[in-house]
């Protein structure tokens, strides 16, 4: 067993960790590649205890025992495959034209949040590609060096909270609406992100089933290699919780 906390600047919704980033540190706890479902919130600033398990899986719990997430090995089919990567220029055209260029899918979140300083958070959005279908969308993300490991190079859990949000945001391109909140998130790196380089963020929504919304995320590099890639599995809102698309300057 390894105790872990989760820094407040790495919080999602206020009080508990960003989906991706728990996911990542989960994901780590199986080898890397993984699949990681989360159970409930995981609270900030607080020890929580990583227990493995069988057949190399891991589980999350809080001081109390109440179960947070687990993790095992990924299975390829829980890892969807990249389709066209567009250019970085190209991607930052369709992130500056994104609803969440001009104000936040959740304010505050560590993934997502365009408020918060450079070096703090990441402030990952992406945009519509123009031409491909709805919901399949880009932007543009350069690591910071606050994040950084000895070597210049991103921690695996920085680099899945970098795609969280993304697939969200491609439902709710798709959509007009919300997809409540991060389920499940399979994944894995195949390079670290560098400090300063320009990625691409590709985010694509798939199918759905029920409230269940599932989506792709990918990282790919200036020359359109993919370095990381996931899938994801957002629980939809319950019925009666709307919320409305972003709007500039609301």
């Amino acid at each position: 067993m390894s105790e872990i906390i989760v820094p407040r600047q790495f919080r999602g919704p206020p009080i508990t960790a960003n989906g991706g980033y728990i996911c990542g540190v989960l994901s780590n706890a199986v080898g890397g590649r993984g699949t990681a479902m989360l159970r409930s919130g995981v609270p900030l600033d607080t020890a929580v205890t990583l227990v493995p398990g069988d057949e190399g899986a891991v589980t999350l719990v809080s001081a109390e025992g109440t179960l947070l997430g687990s993790a095992r090995p990924a299975r390829d089919d829980e890892i969807p495959q990249v389709a066209d990567v567009p250019s970085i220029a190209q991607a930052r055209a369709f992130q500056g034209a994104s609803p969440f260029a001009a104000k936040s899918l959740h304010r505050g979140c560590f993934s997502c949040c365009i408020e918060r300083e450079a070096g703090e958070g990441l402030g990952v959005h992406v945009g519509q590609i123009e031409g491909a279908a709805p919901g399949y969308c880009a932007g543009v993300w350069v690591p910071h060096a606050n994040f950084a490991d000895a070597h210049g190079e991103m921690p695996d859990e920085i680099t899945w909270g970098a795609l969280d949000c993304p697939g969200s945001m491609a439902w709710w391109i798709k959509t007009g609406t919300p997809v409540g909140l991060l389920g499940t998130m399979s994944g894995e790196v195949l390079r670290k992100p560098r400090v300063g380089e320009e990625l691409v963020v590709l985010a694509w929504a798939l199918e759905s089933e029920g409230r269940k919304h599932f989506a792709g995320v990918a990282l790919a590099d200036a020359e359109g290699t993919i370095i990381a890639r996931g899938g994801q599995i957002w629980i939809g809102r319950a019925p009666g919780a709307p919320m409305s698309m972003p709007q500039p300057g609301v």
